[in-house]
Parts: C-alpha cells; structure tokens; sequence
C-alpha cells in the first residue's frame, strides 16, 4: 500500500498542490476500490489504476465541500440552450442538502437518499462500495426498471464532474505518460478541455500500456452514457438537435436511457440527409464531423452506443450470447443475424442505421478499420488530396482502392480481405445501405420491389428491372445499381450475394463441387449449366440477373481482368480497375479486346493466348442470352420488340434477328452481322448449340472441338455429319439455322470468308449474299473449264473451299434462297410433310416435277441441269450411293461420278437401293439430251443437224421429254437400214454421237421408263395390257416385250407408234431387243463371234442363220426370231404411209433440205424409169429379199 500511497503522493504534489489531503480522505479512496470481481493478475497495477481513478473522484468531493458544498460543482456551469441559459437541475436542492454532511467525508453513491432505494433495488450488495461499480450498475439497466428522476440527475451531474474536471485528464496524462508519447495526434492535442481523453479513445487499440488501456476502457464507459458529457459534441449540435427534434437537452425531461435516443435520432437525420429524403434537414459540417466521430469512439464496444444496447440487449443475449465485447465483435454478430426472423424490429432498425454510418465513414466499423489501416495506409487509399474527407472516408471508395489493389496483383492481408467480404456482403444483403440506391431508385422500388427488403432480394428485383423483365430502370438508377455491383465485386465470390448464394447452393453441390469454395470460376460453372437439368429455375434468374450487370464492366469478371489487363492497357487504352474514361467506357473495353482476339496475325496486334480464352469464354455465356451483350440490347431494343417479343427461350432472340436481318436498323444489324461473323470462326460462342451437339461432336468431331483455336472446322464438321444416328432434333436444327444465316453474307462462313476474299473482292464486287457469291465464283470457273483457259482466275484454294459451299447448299433447299422461294407453293402443296433437309423437299419436288408451277419447274430444272454437270453436287445421290461410289469409282473424277455408277448399275455387287437411285437419274437423263452432258457432247454438232426441228419447240421452262433423244435413236436406226443401200445415200450420226446413241438403246430396252417418249404415250396401255410386268421389281425388257406382243391390241396410235419405233430400233442392234439377245447368246457365240455387234451386223448374221438349213438354232431362239419377223411383217403392213411421211417431213427439214431433194428426188425418177423398163429387176430384187432378209428394205415409221 506504500508505493499506492506515494503514487497518490507524487499526483498531489504534480499537479495539486493547495490541497492538503487528511488521512481520512485517503481511507476514503481506498474504500471506493474496485471489488474483487474486477481484479486481474496484475493486483499492484489495477489497484493503482483503481486508487486513481477513485481519487479523482475524492478530489473533486474536496472541491465540491469548498464550494458553499454546492454537490453540483462545475455542473451549475452549465447552461441549458434551450432555455438560453440558468442552472442545470435546480430542483436538486433538496436532495443536495440532505446529502451535505456525508460529502465531506468519503462520500458514496449508495448512501445517498435519492438512490438508495434504487440501488438496493437493482444493484448487487457487492457493489455499493464502489462508485463507479455503482454508476455501472445502474446505467446499464434494461429500459424497464426505471430510475428515480432525482437519482438519474445525482447520476449525471457525478458524471459531469468525473469528465469535466482537470484533474481527470491529470490522472490520464500520469497513467498513460510512454502511450501519449508513442501516439503523435494525443501528444499534440490540446490540455484542458477534454481533447487528450477523446485523442486516447480513438487510439486505444493502439496502446499497449495495460494501466492505460484500462484507464480509458472504463472511462469510455462513462463519457459514453450520455451525449451531453462527450467534450464538445453538445456545442457542436445544440441547433441541429433542437430543428431536428431530437429530444430536449434540459435535465429532468430525458432519463439516462432517453440521452442515447438523441445521437440515434442525429444520425437517422445524417441518414436522412445522404438519401436526400423528404424533410430532410442539412445538418451543419461540425456536427456531421461529431455525430461520425461519435460513432466511430464507440465502434469498438456495442456497449458504448447506448440507443443500439438497449435497443438489442435481448437479441444479443439470443444471437451472441458466446461473443466476447470489445473490437467490434458483437456488432459484427448481430450484423450477421440481422435479417433473421427471431430479431426484434427496434434492433433491426438500430443496426441498419449503424450500418449506413459505416458506408458514409469506415472507420465506424472498428474490425475494417484496424484490419486494413496497414493497406489503407500502404496503397494511398486515404491519402488522395484531389478527394474531399467525405468521399474519402466512404466505404465504397474504400472497398474500390483495395480492390483495385487486390486485382492488380498487390498483397492485401488477409484480415483485411476478410473484413471487406464482410462488408461487400452486408451493401449486397441491404439496398438501404447504399444512398444511391436509394436515393435513385426509390420510384423503382415502390412500383416493383416493396416487400422484398431483406436477404438481397430488392437489388435482385431492382436488377430483374434492369434486364427489362418487369420494366425499365432510370438511368441514374441503372448507374447507382452497376456502381453497387462494382463496389460489392460479386463476381470475386459469388458469396458475397447472398440471394445468389442461397438460390444456387443445391447447383454448386452437384454441378460446380471440384471447384473451391469462393472461388471466382464459380459464376463461370454456373453459367456452363444454365439452362442444364442440373440448374434451377430461381438460380437461372439470380445468375442472369447479376450477369447482367457483370456482362457491362469487364473488370468485374475477375479472371477477365486478370488475362486481359495488359492486352486492354496496350491495345484499348484501358486505365486502373476502379478508373474509368469517357473516350474508353467500360462496355468499349470488351469490344475492342473480342475484335483483337479474333484478328490474324497479318492484319495486325492480336491478344495473348491467355487472354483470346477468357474472351472466347465470355462470348460463350453472353451467347446464352441478348441481354448479357450489351451493346446488342443497347442498339437492337427496337428490333427486339418488332421482330422477336414472342421468342422467349434460351437462344431464341439472337436467332430472331440473325433471322430478320435484313429487316433490322443499320445499328442492330452491323452488331448481329459482327457477332455472326465471330460465331463462324468460333461456333463454340454458341453455347447452347455445342451443348446440343454434344454426342456428335463427341463421336465425330472431338478432335477439331478439342483446338483452342477454332477457324470453322467444328461447324464444318457438324454440318458433315448432320444426318448420322447421334445427331438430334435440337443439334440439327441449330446446324440448320446457322447454314441458313450463312447464306444472308458470305462473310459469315470464316472458311469461305478467308479462302475468297480476295477473289470475291477481284470478280464479284458490291456482292454480298453468300448464295450469289458463290454463284458468281462458280460461274466463272465453270466459263474458264469450257474455255480451257490456261490460268483459272479463281485461285485454286478458294475453288477448293466454293466445292465445299456447293456441297452444303445442296443439302438442304432453303440454303438455296431463289429456289426456295420459287418453289415454296409447290412444295406446301406437293410435299407438306416432307422433312427438311438431307434434299428430301428437293427429291419430292423433282419426282412432282410435271404438277410444278412454272416459276418453280424451271428453278428445278437448272438445279437438275447442274446436278448433271457436276454429280457430286447431288446430294442425295452421293448419300444413297456412297458406299458403292467407294466401291465402284474411287477412281472416276468427281464429274464422271454418275457415269461410272451407270456403268456398273448391273453389277451384282450394286446396292439395290443405290441402283434405284441411278435409273432415276437415268430417266432424268433421257427426258432432255440437256441434262445428259456426255450426250450433249458427243452429239453437239449432231443434233442441230437432224433434230432442229425439235429444237424449235424447246423452251428453257420445260424439258423436250426425250424428243430430241428419240430423234437421234430413229436416225442411229434409219442409217443402219440404209447401209447396205447404195442407192440410198444417207448422212450419218458422227461415231461419237452413234456410240452414246447407242448406249441409250441399249438401257432403254431393259427399262420403259428410260424412254421418255414411251412413258408419255403409252401409260395407259401399260396399265391396261402389261400392268403386270410393269410392276415387277427388277425391269428386264418385260414390258416393251409385252408391248411389241400385243401391237395389235394397242389402241392409241401415238403408243402403236411408239411401239413401231421400238421394232425398227431393234433391227440395229440386238442388244436393243434384250428378249431376242437372251434366247439366242449361244447361237451369237456359235455362229456370229467373228461379227462385230452394231449396226444391225450380228442381226443379219442370225437372220442368214435362220434360212439356212444347214445351221441349227436353240428352240427358244429361232422362236423369238420368228416372232421378230412376224412383227416386222405387220409393221410394214400399217406403217409404209407414215414412213414416208416421216421422210418428207425429214426432206423438208433444214438443213439437210437441200441435199435429201437433190440425192432422193432424181433416184425415184431413175428407178421408176428402170421399173417400167424390166419388171424382172424388181422382181429379182423381192425374190431376194424374202430369202434373206425378208423386211429389211420396207419402209417402217421413223
């Protein structure tokens, strides 16, 4: 007790000199210690703490009994400003003077009467020896146990005095003399006026001294019960607590508990203010300074903000009972527990207003502000002269520099990273703790968010809003929620948005657990399995909804900014990430980088590989949905609303414009065309359609999906493999849509694009659909093939890339627009239910080809003039005979491909369904010589020679049906008649022309339906007489052999001659007559091996077999014969009057007029002279005749 003795001592003697202390007054003191409950291990230094703290209080009763034992001392010097002046309390005189003598002597708290009853009340035994045990007690009661006006004012004005007195700052001064010295602001302050004490409050989490730290701890306790006693804070807000209502500030009209009431009822008025709310009142700078001031000396213990203590004694008793006081800890706790159902509305309310103070001055919060003063200090967050205090100060600024730091790569502690999760939670959970928020938007939220305050769910509503889907937002208000998004930083972790959160867990769990918990590729997984089984509807609308709002900053997809930030700082002048610029807004940043992320390498500075991922990962979720492109909704919100306000689903929008784009404004339609163009180059931008896809890609393209970087070859291959089994309804359509989209602009096919666009600008300038380019381009190789030009002016890497074009086109008849339209009745009415693709719709058209209008008959008919040409341009050919195209023509050129299939139609190998397919071309071939190409040029110089008169009806909208055909099979047929004849002098096909001729006759006998002619006169008759043998499968010759049967029996004149036509036919060759060939194989073996077939030569041979006895003939073959014959007899019968009327029609044919009129005409003269003269020669030449060739000069219809 020595040492407290001399401490006392060594205090009085400092600095009080006058007073002279008896040993009464120090027993005293010693009475008034803390009781033991209070005690520490350090007995010696708390009880010396105690000894002074409790001198103090003996020092100012000494001056109290000095002063005419006034026990209100330096109080009566107060003033009431409201009333403008007087004492405070007078209506304590009594208790005054009942309590005088006890003063003078260790006077206590417990003894006095205007407390007694109080204190026994509501105060431990224990603690009626300590005054300060006491005060304690009774200031910390609940709201409930109301304290006697007369002990609440004894309580304040001992209070008063304890603060007040200089004598209290000596005891600071002594107790904390090596703290002041360390903290250079404390050192610096003021003395006597209470300054050093507040100075040592703010740093107290600095002081290490324990005397100290437990001097001012218990202090603050004090100051804090009542606003009137903090230094200065009364003068500094006496007006603004007057106009805003506050409360009065006269004794004795507010209780101990009610003081509190008026800093809650400022800062609600600081509050009020910053939103801008109705009434508001502009509180004055010094005491906006006070009231934050206030409330950052109290962050540290919840005890010390008396409104919100009593406010949430019983919801911290219920939510943190376990949580030490002090640092800030039960303030944090409740802030935790704020929305839940079990808070009070008064706590709630409490907190909220403490939060909003935290948002307009950090330091408030006690936890952020010590946790990052290291990195506030390190990266000059609050150092920035350009800004005023306030902006400074404010945590959103706060929460922008350290996020800044932390996305640039710089260290920040971990402690402080997790206060700032902290708080960018807590502005995410409570819109009304951002002023801008609700300031902006509070119209807003009135018409569409009322009710949804807790959790979050109010931004989320006021960004549903922004996406359009309940509305529009202003554009302040647009701009207050994007800047709460960029302070909050949710895209960093999807933790800090709690509605978020809570409406995904379940995805997370399943869809996104390999990832770590917080991390940033969160969002990403989420948005891979959007629109997935795996995803939920609320968490589809969280996800959008705050996408929305990422997808118009690139700094706020985290990862992005991380690759991208020195490629954005090189090649789109992008400045720091909580920087912006007018001439580079945030949206513009993003353009700029997927424009240089796709660029070659010759046309100029291109994108780290790191960073070309991460924008190729941010297309492939913005193709998700229109809405997260900004610059798409921006300029296509018009478009949308006319074109595509009924498509709804995932996809569908873009798909409506790329659709409607010709349709579209200038502005939309240069945004759908440049994304269109990405997507060519890089389909995997369509997430949705690789999803769909999955199965094929993985079956048959893995290995181009697997290339980072993709030039059009995944596209490329699903359009190849559009028809396998793997393929669905879903991915087909989507490969679909995309060849069709193509078409509107051949820069939208990467492949095409890059492989002619140096030809497309050389020869088809100012063109550009896709369909007429390639048009143009095959036009012009086609003319330099037919001219045999020595240098083809398409170069051949884009001839290479145009077969590719064609072959796709093919597929499907919308990619082919003028036909499509041409055709689009004809196919409603002649192929309603035919699918699509594969050329089903072109296949039905072509087998409908007579019923077609003529716009559209003629469109078919050049597509089957090209087909021709070029057989691997026919689709459906190519697929049906593919495997037998391996087989067969591995080696023939693409252009012979049909052919080498024709050539090896009768092959036993040959696939029925592939052979079917070729005798359909075979009969397409044979209506019109201009859709069999080698005819064409074997017989170009013929035809015009013998057939001009066919030529004269031909027009370009319908096909000759076989005229000309028939035309050069009668003439092959006539000249082998007349060979024999000198006397019948006859122009002759050219060997060319004969040998295709001929190859026609051939086919055509084994099938009627390659006879055009036939086909078109005789249907009738064959369903009446051979009905039969026209259905057999398998065509043999069996129904022109019926036909030729009953000849008799025919009625329509134009099939009998048809039928005649078919008699005389045969006589050229007997392969023309496959019945007649088959019965007599052995006996052309036997007797006619050494004679050439052709030119009716191996026919003469059977026929001079036949008569001669001396040669027998297998039975079957000298009856099919001699059936021939019977025929030819009655041909020459019915048909000597048409024959030379056929002939005359022929001699007055140009241009072989002339020379027929002049070789024919004088013949007859002469052998009608010669048959007047000698019967006997025509005779001799009849007798001839029937021996060996017994019709072979009678005229038969040509």
């Amino acid at each position: 007790m020595g040492e407290c003795v001399r401490v006392w001592v060594d205090i009085s003697g400092s600095q009080s000199r006058a007073f002279a202390l008896p040993a009464r007054l120090l027993q005293t003191a010693l009475l008034l210690q803390l009781p033991s409950r209070n005690t520490f291990p350090q007995m010696a230094a708390c009880r010396r703490v105690q000894l002074l703290l409790l001198l103090m209080s003996v020092l100012i009763s000494s001056s109290v009994c000095r002063d005419n034992g006034n026990l209100l001392g330096a109080g009566n010097s107060l003033q009431n400003p409201i009333q403008g002046g007087g004492p405070i309390g007078g209506n304590m005189a009594p208790a005054a003077a009942a309590s005088q003598p006890r003063r003078a002597t260790g006077w206590k708290l417990a003894e006095e009467e205007a407390c007694r009853e109080d204190l026994t009340r509501l105060c431990p035994k224990h603690t009626w020896s300590n005054n300060l045990a006491v005060l304690e007690c009774l200031q910390d009661k609940k709201e409930e146990s109301e304290i006697a006006a007369d002990c609440n004012h004894l309580l304040w004005n001992y209070k008063l005095n304890l603060t007040t007195d200089p004598k209290f700052e000596s005891v600071a001064v002594e107790v904390c003399k090596s703290t002041i010295s360390e903290i250079k602001e404390c050192a610096e302050e003021e003395r006597g006026k209470g300054y050093l004490v507040s100075c040592l409050v703010d740093h107290r989490g600095n002081i290490t001294e324990y005397q100290c730290h437990q001097y001012i701890t218990k202090m603050t306790t004090i100051i804090f019960s009542d606003y009137r006693l903090i230094c200065g804070f009364m003068d500094k807000c006496r007006e603004d607590i007057n106009t805003l209502r506050c409360g009065s500030i006269s004794l004795g009209e507010k209780d101990i508990h009610s003081q509190g009431e008026v800093i809650a009822c400022l800062e609600k008025g600081l509050v009020n203010e910053a939103e801008q709310q109705e009434g508001r009142h502009i509180i004055k700078d010094e005491c906006k300074k006070a009231i934050l001031r206030v409330a950052e000396l109290s962050s540290d213990d919840f005890h010390l903000d008396r409104y919100l203590y009593f406010s949430c004694r019983e919801d911290r008793e219920r939510f943190c009972e376990n949580t030490q006081a002090g640092e800030g800890r039960v303030y944090k706790c409740l802030f935790n527990h704020k929305f839940e159902e079990a808070m009070s509305e008064k706590c709630r309310d409490a907190l909220t207003t403490r939060q909003k103070l935290i948002a307009q001055d950090y330091k408030v919060s006690y936890s952020l502000a010590k946790a990052c003063k290291v990195d506030l200090r390190k990266y000059r967050c609050n150092v920035d002269s350009n800004l005023p205090r306030a902006r400074e100060a404010r945590l959103s600024y706060l929460l922008l520099c350290l996020e800044s730091a932390v996305h640039r790569g710089r260290t920040v502690s971990g402690e402080c990273q997790g206060e700032m999760l902290d708080y960018r939670r807590m502005l995410m959970e409570d819109f009304s703790l951002s002023p801008e928020i609700v300031l902006h938007c509070r119209g807003e939220i009135e018409s569409h968010c009322s009710g949804l305050h807790r959790k979050g769910r109010t931004l989320h509503c006021l960004m549903r809003v922004g996406r359009g889907d309940k509305g529009n937002l202003e554009p302040m208000c647009q701009q207050a929620l994007q800047t709460l998004i960029q302070e909050t930083d949710p895209g960093a972790d999807y933790r800090i948005d709690r509605a978020l959160n809570e409406a995904c867990e379940s995805v997370i769990q399943t869809a996104c657990k390999h990832i770590r918990n917080g991390d940033p590729m969160i969002l990403s997984c989420l948005m891979e399995h959007l629109y997935t089984e795996k995803m939920v509807e609320d968490c589809e609308h969280r996800l959008l909804e705050l996408q929305y709002f990422i997808s118009r900053d690139w700094k706020l997809d985290p990862i992005l900014y991380r690759k991208c930030q020195g490629d954005a700082a090189r090649l789109c002048h992008a400045h720091g990430w909580n920087e912006t610029s007018e001439m580079m807004p945030p949206g513009a940043i993003f353009s700029c980088l997927y424009r240089h992320a796709y660029r070659t390498e010759a046309q100029g500075r291109r994108l780290s590989r790191d960073c070309k991922v991460e924008v190729q990962r941010i297309l492939h979720q913005r193709a998700l949905d229109v809405k997260l492109d900004p610059a798409l909704q921006e300029r296509c919100m018009t478009d949308l609303g006319k074109w595509c306000s009924e498509k709804t689903e995932a996809g569908q929008e873009l798909e409506c414009l790329q659709d409607h784009l010709e349709d579209l404004v200038t502005e939309c339609r240069d945004v759908v065309g440049n994304l269109t163009e990405l997507e060519s180059e890089d389909i995997q931008i369509e997430a949705l359609l690789i999803r769909a896809c999955e199965p094929v890609i993985q079956a048959y393209c893995h290995e181009v999906a697997d290339n980072q970087i993709d030039t059009g070859d995944l596209m490329e291959c699903l359009v190849h493999n559009k028809h396998q089994k793997e393929m669905n309804e879903k991915c087909a359509v989507g490969v679909t849509h995309f060849q069709l989209i193509q078409m509107k602009d051949f820069r939208f096919s990467y492949k095409f694009k890059m492989a002619c666009k140096e030809d497309v600008l050389k020869l088809c300038p100012n063109i550009k659909r896709k369909v007429d380019v390639v048009i143009c381009l095959s036009t012009t190789v086609r003319n330099d093939t037919l001219q045999e030009v020595k240098e083809q002016r398409v170069s051949l890497k884009c001839r290479k890339q145009l077969r590719v074009e064609e072959l796709e086109m093919s597929e499907d008849i919308r990619l082919e627009p003028e036909l499509y339209e041409s055709c689009k009745q004809d196919i409603g009415k002649h192929c309603p239910n035919v699918a699509f693709g594969n050329a089903q719709v072109i296949e039905c058209l072509k087998e409908n080809k007579k019923q077609l209008l003529p716009r559209c008959h003629q469109r078919v008919f050049k597509l089957q003039e090209t087909e021709m040409m070029d057989p691997e341009l026919d689709y459906t050919l190519m697929r049906v005979c593919k495997q037998m195209i391996k087989r067969f023509c591995t080696e023939a050129d693409a252009k012979n491909m049909l052919q080498c299939l024709k050539q090896n139609k009768n092959s036993e190998l040959m696939d029925p369904k592939c052979k079917q397919m070729i005798t359909k071309r075979q009969i397409t071939q044979n209506t019109d010589y201009r859709l069999n190409p080698v005819l064409r040029k074997a017989c170009k110089a013929d035809i015009p020679k013998f057939c001009q008169s066919v030529l004269n009806k031909a027009t370009d909208d319908s096909e000759l049906e076989g005229q000309v055909v028939s035309c050069l099979k009668l003439k092959y047929a006539d000249q082998v008649h007349v060979s024999d004849a000198p006397s019948f002098p006859l122009q002759r096909l050219s060997p060319d022309c004969e040998d295709q001729i001929r190859v026609i006759l051939q086919e055509s006998a084994l099938d009627y339906r390659l006879d055009p002619q036939l086909q078109v006169h005789c249907t009738d008759e064959i369903s009446r007489l051979c009905a039969e043998e026209a259905a057999a499968q398998e065509q043999a010759g069996q129904v022109e052999e019926c036909l030729k049967v009953n000849l008799l029996k025919i009625r329509n004149d134009a099939c009998k001659k048809e039928v005649l036509n078919m008699l005389k036919e045969s006589k050229a060759d007997i392969f023309v007559d496959p019945v007649l060939h088959t019965a007599c194989a052995l006996d052309i073996k036997h007797h006619c091996a050494a004679i050439p077939p052709g030119r009716g030569r191996q026919m003469s041979c059977l026929m001079e077999a036949l008569g001669d006895k001396r040669v027998r003939l297998q039975p079957e073959c000298k009856k099919r014969l001699q059936d021939r014959i019977d025929m030819w007899s009655y041909a020459a019968k019915v048909a000597p009057a048409e024959g030379f009327s056929d002939l005359a029609m022929q001699v007055m044919t140009p241009p072989s007029n002339n020379y027929m009129l002049f070789m024919i005409v004088p013949g007859l003269c002469i052998l009608l002279l010669i048959g007047l003269l000698r019967g006997c020669i025509t005779k001799r030449i009849y007798t001839r005749t029937q021996g060996q060739q017994k019709m072979r000069y009678l005229p038969i219809s040509s």
